[in-house]
């Protein structure tokens, strides 16, 4: 599914126009973008949680040439899913 996909089955389960759900949808995940990239944590209950963790520096191999690279720390978006969703998914 994609986001095409979703604002349609969403348009049709609350009976909003497809423009309505796709502004909705478009608010919804640019504001968990926006939470995230300054460190907020964006928990939504029994679906998951978004979070911005940090990596640690590191060292790489290059898988073309066998070379040993440095990789740089850097902060990296993170998605814990809730216990509602992974025991519907597991059945």
């Amino acid at each position: 599914m994609n986001k095409s996909d979703l604002i349609d089955a969403v348009s049709i389960k609350t009976s909003i126009t497809k423009k309505d759900t796709e502004a909705i949808i478009t608010a919804f995940l640019e504001t968990i973008v926006e939470a995230v990239s300054t460190g907020e944590r964006v928990t939504l209950v029994g679906f998951g949680s978004f979070e911005a963790r940090d990596r640690k520096a590191r060292q790489g191999i290059n898988p073309k040439t066998g070379q040993k690279l440095y990789i740089p720390c850097s902060r990296v978006p993170a998605f814990s899913v809730g216990k509602f969703f992974k025991n519907k998914v597991n059945i």
